[in-house]
Order: C-alpha cells, then structure tokens, then sequence
C-alpha cells in the first residue's frame, strides 16, 4: 500500500514538473474559462457603459476593467459555504444560481439567485458612501408617482419603464394596483437587518411595492409565504424581470415585495439558462449576435 502511494506522488510530482495536465483537468478548465466568458458577456452587455475592458492576470485572476479605470475582481477563487457567498460574493458568485424566468406558485428551495452581491462592483458603478450615492440619484416621475432611485447604469430608467408598464397591465386586471400601491420604499441608505452589509436600498437600485405581512421570510414561514407568492400577479413580476430587475419572492429567503435591478442576472438565465450546455467553440450560443455582442466576444476571446 506505502509502495502504491510513494508511485502516485511521484506520477503526479512528474506531471505538475512538466506542465503535463490531465484530460479531466484540462476538460474543468475549459468548462470554468467558457463559463466566465458568459459571466463575463452578460456583464458586459448589461453595462456597456461602465465596463470598457478585461483583463487577466499571469495566475490565472481574470479582471473587469471599468471605464474610471477601477479594476473589479471576478472571481476570488475561495472556497465558500452558501452563507459566505451571500455574505461575501464575488461576481462569480453572483451569477453562478440561474435566476428562474418562468412562473414559481411556492418558495424555491435551495437557492437566492441575485440575493448576494458584488460590494466592489457596486460600489464602483452607483457609489462607494452615501454622499457619491445621493449625488447619483434622480428624481424619476412615472405612473406610479416621483421614485428616488439610481440614473447610473440606466438603473432609474429601467424603473420607470417597469412602473409605468405595470400601470398598463394594471388597466386589464385591476387587483395588480393592490400589489403596487402604495409603495413601502425605495432609496434609503441603510444596512440590511442583522448584517453589517449594505442594502441594495442604499444604492438607490431596489424597490418595494405595497407590504404584505407574509412577504419576508423572517416575519413567516414557508407555508405562509408560498401562499403569498402563489397569489402574486405574474404579470407584475414579467414586467420588472423584463426591465433587468430580479424578484426577491424567487429567493429561498423571500423577500416577496422586493425588486432589485440586477440586469446582468436576467440576461444571464435569458440566454445561459442551461449551463450544462455549453459550446466549446461557440460558448456565447444562445446570444443574440449584433455588432455590439461581436464586439465583446471578440475582445473577451483575445483575452482569455
């Protein structure tokens, strides 16, 4: 047994002193690298605004240049529990649940999609304290009344497309203004409840609409708040989640008044939904191909 041993450790010594990598973990190279290229594109498409550039370093860290020059780490590579990816995610991390597009009647298991963030990025394109915040909000008029919210990253705008369309859908079925009005917040620059993170509130990116005594997870329990999602207008959701925002009611910690613009989430399901099937030649597969997609896959491909 001692003598098989000492044989394996010298095989694998010999293979890490000449580079050589087995086919296995040439395969889960590829694989990572194709899926960070999605993360990536999505990325990219979200903000074309923000995000100029990529960059990768020799140990293999990959880099997301923003147009003031920030550079924001995309994955740290740590090991990490599900609480620590909330707690402490990397854009990796962020994306690496596919935020479901269709219809949910009851609390997913298993899953947040959209509930960790990125601080680093966040920081970098709405503000890193609350005075570059506040400097970044605008007052946006919409059907729904005046909402403080972010103009960066067309954030305050894709609201105000939302709630105006909301106010559409509401003309067709009536019970859509109950879940709107009145509604319970918006920019309010404050951490999350018993964390010492930031609220995506505070960053003038999340909206709650009209409050229900079974919408958060601590306030009931899954039987309670399955009931509520199951009754929520699917047409309300359809609307935000087309404008970039993700649902808190999708989230195994729900959060079922809560709207949050995280476009590089919607995208991602929209056109990666199924991860297990990636191309290896055409890793983008399922993107719409413009100039502008061409354009950034051309550029992340040269650099990865």
């Amino acid at each position: 047994m001692k003598k098989k041993f000492i044989i394996i450790y010298c095989i694998v010594l010999l293979f890490s002193l000449i580079g050589y990598k087995p086919q296995a973990m040439v395969m889960e190279e590829g694989t990572y690298i194709n899926n960070a290229k999605r993360d990536l594109l999505v990325l990219m498409l979200a903000y074309p605004e923000e995000i100029k550039d990529i960059d990768a370093s020799e140990d293999g860290y990959i880099y997301l240049i923003l147009n003031n020059d920030k550079k924001i780490l995309y994955d740290d590579k740590k090991e990490k529990s599900k609480d620590m990816k909330t707690a402490n995610a990397d854009l990796q991390d962020t994306l690496e649940d596919i935020y479901p597009l269709e219809s949910i009647s009851m609390v997913v298991d298993g899953m947040d999609p959209g509930r960790g963030r990125a601080y680093s990025f966040l920081n970098s394109i709405y503000g890193s304290n609350q005075n570059q915040i506040e400097k970044n909000l605008s007052s946006f008029s919409t059907s729904c009344g005046n909402v403080m919210f972010n103009k960066n990253a067309k954030a305050g705008e894709s609201l105000k497309k939302a709630l105006n369309e909301a106010r559409e859908v509401a003309k067709t079925n009536n019970k859509i203004n109950n879940y709107i009005f009145p509604i319970s917040g918006g920019y309010n620059y404050r951490v999350i409840q018993d964390t010492g993170r930031l609220s995506p509130h505070a960053y003038g990116i999340a909206i709650d609409l009209s409050r229900n005594d079974a919408d958060y997870w601590k306030w009931v329990d899954k039987t309670k708040g399955s009931k509520r999602i199951e009754g929520y207008p699917k047409e309300l959701v359809r609307v935000f989640e087309d404008n970039g925002f993700v649902w808190g009611g999708k989230w195994e910690h729900f959060d079922i008044l809560h709207f949050e613009y995280r476009p590089e989430i919607i995208l991602k399901s929209k056109y990666f939904g199924d991860v297990a099937k990636i191309n290896n030649d055409k890793w983008y597969e399922g993107i719409p191909i413009n100039d502008e997609a061409q354009s950034k896959i051309k550029l992340i491909d040269e650099k990865l």
